[in-house]
């Protein structure tokens, strides 16, 4: 059993509670929701609750089929749920671009978004962008999708006077990356590159664009939050690419890891929750705040990164 030990938070619960407990009694009917990577693990079983809740669900997904194969699978569960599927590939600008566009154009409200999608420890490899490729699926990707859909979410805040969430899915391994943190200027380097340390990399960048974006959110008076995670360990098809050592060390630990319904719970949590209203720019584990690293607290940093990001996705 995972997580034989797992006390309580200040939130009433803890490690062991799976996502449809913490959105128990919770009415997401009239909101609408985008998450991305929801075709396995953590952002499927995130898509399932939301949709069992009532929330809309956009299911922004690389494998188009596979979504659907998951959309229906969940239909069968909640024949009264309401899930479309698009394409987005988070490694392409482009795709993230045509994917903003396309919602945009639907004329759909947007009062969620779950940032979720994600690869680990992939070999070296760069974007057709010409991004090192775990940098431009975690963190650009959502960094630009998040732009482009930031005026939809302040407008359906506005007009609906309900607050908007978004949500980023970041991990503890923000703690392993490079001593700089963020290798501003050899992100494209192969040399430098470590795909372990890359992945920290990455995800020290979604808790930076996290705090950041919910400071000037604040700054502003929108009526929006803006939280970021660790999921907690879980056994999902993110660490594919993960060596056999890795996989050894995963086994080993096999007894002290979440199941996917508790994996999810974060995410679900900080989603629909009513207890996290108005808590904006925290990091939370186990369905509870906690405390980053000083790099992920680093508010010098996230600005330099908001500022490359923006570089980065400049005519994109």
């Amino acid at each position: 059993m995972p997580w034989l030990i797992a006390f309580k938070g200040k939130s009433g619960f803890s490690a062991k509670h799976t996502a449809e407990q913490v959105t128990k009694g919770v009415d997401g009917h009239g909101l609408t929701a985008i998450v991305t990577g929801p075709t396995s693990g953590i952002g499927l079983e995130t898509a399932r609750v939301l949709a069992l809740r009532g929330v809309h669900v956009v299911m922004a997904a690389r494998n188009v089929k596979a979504a659907t194969k998951c959309k229906e699978d969940i239909i069968k569960g909640c024949p009264n749920a309401t899930i479309d599927v698009m394409e987005l590939d988070l490694s392409s600008l482009e795709s993230v671009r045509n994917f903003a566009n396309e919602y945009i154009s639907k004329g759909l409200p947007l009062n969620i978004l779950v940032c979720n999608a994600g690869v680990m420890a992939l070999p070296f490899t760069l974007t057709k962008d010409g991004i090192e490729s775990q940098f431009a699926t975690n963190y650009l990707g959502h960094f630009h999708l998040t732009n482009l859909l930031l005026d939809t979410m302040k407008n359906t805040a506005k007009n609906c006077g309900k607050e908007g969430r978004i949500v980023i899915v970041s991990s503890e391994l923000h703690k392993m990356t490079y001593k700089e943190g963020i290798m501003f200027d050899k992100l494209n380097d192969e040399k430098c590159y470590n795909s372990y340390l890359a992945y920290g990399q990455s995800k020290l960048a979604n808790i930076l664009h996290a705090n950041e974006l919910a400071r000037r959110l604040k700054e502003e008076g929108a009526d929006i939050t803006v939280n970021s995670l660790h999921p907690g360990l879980i056994a999902t098809n993110l660490s594919r690419h993960s060596s056999c050592m890795s996989v050894c060390l995963f086994g080993v630990i096999r007894h002290f890891q979440k199941n996917i319904p508790q994996g999810a719970s974060t995410t679900c949590y900080l989603a629909l929750n009513p207890k996290v209203k108005g808590v904006s720019g925290e990091y939370f584990v186990d369905n509870n705040v906690a405390k980053a690293n000083r790099k992920a607290r680093d508010a010098e940093l996230a600005k330099k990164l908001w500022e490359c990001g923006m570089e980065l996705t400049k005519s994109k």
